[in-house]
Formats: C-alpha cells, sequence, structure tokens
C-alpha cells in the first residue's frame, strides 16, 4: 500500500469540514502538490546569503581600520550594490566627515579582498 493520503472531492472535503466544525474550502484556491522543503531552504540560504561569507560581511569586519572608531560607531556599512557601498550614517557631522574622506575611506577600501569594484560610497541619513 502506499504511504500517499487519500485524496477526496472539495465536496466530500467541505461535508468532513462540516461535520469537525471546521471552515469549509470556498473552492478558489488551488491544490498543488508540496515543494521539497530541502530545495526551498538551500534556494533562501543562497538567496539571502546566509552562511555564506559576503563582501558586506569582510567589510563590517574591516569598517573600524577605515574609517576610524569614533566615525565607526555612528556609520554602518549595510550592502554594494551598482559599485556604490550604501553606508548608513546616523549622525551629521560624522556624514559629512566621512564624504570629505571618501577618497581616502575608498583608497582603504579597495585593499579588502574582492572590494576593487567599488566605485563610491553612497551615505545615507538613518
Amino acid at each position: 500500500m502506499s504511504d500517499e493520503p487519500k485524496k477526496f472531492s472539495r465536496a466530500v472535503e467541505n461535508l468532513i469540514a462540516g461535520f469537525r466544525v471546521l471552515p469549509e474550502d470556498s473552492g478558489r484556491s488551488q491544490r498543488r502538490t508540496p515543494t521539497d522543503l530541502t530545495a526551498l531552504v538551500d534556494e533562501l540560504l543562497i538567496k539571502y546569503r546566509i552562511s555564506h561569507d559576503s563582501l558586506e560581511h569582510s567589510i563590517r569586519e574591516k569598517w573600524v581600520e577605515l574609517v576610524g572608531v569614533a566615525n565607526a560607531s555612528y556609520s554602518h556599512p549595510v550592502i554594494v550594490e551598482k559599485g556604490l557601498l550604501v553606508v548608513l550614517v546616523s549622525h551629521a557631522v560624522v556624514r559629512n566627515e566621512l564624504f570629505l574622506h571618501r577618497q581616502s575611506i575608498l583608497e582603504k577600501l579597495r585593499k579588502v579582498p574582492g572590494c576593487t569594484a567599488i566605485k563610491g560610497l553612497a551615505l545615507r541619513t538613518g
């Protein structure tokens, strides 16, 4: 015998739901075969770069060396997109300081492995 549960028609399932005082199926939903959970989890791990070292992670590790202790406590590198490193800055003075020293920060940043393609900094208030 197979281990698959028997599939009833929608009318029979609604009749059973009525006996068990459960909500009935409206008929608008479609029955699909379940997807393999391991494939789904693997896809999400790759998509969101979970458990993989990313470029942003290596930048965050070196951020104090790149901008200094005082500036690093008020700023946070978020993501690299289209050749720009997006940095959230929580203080206006630190944002101005990073803007003035962006060329020297970029020179130091390009020495970090994998960061040679970064062309600039995008400083965002946050």
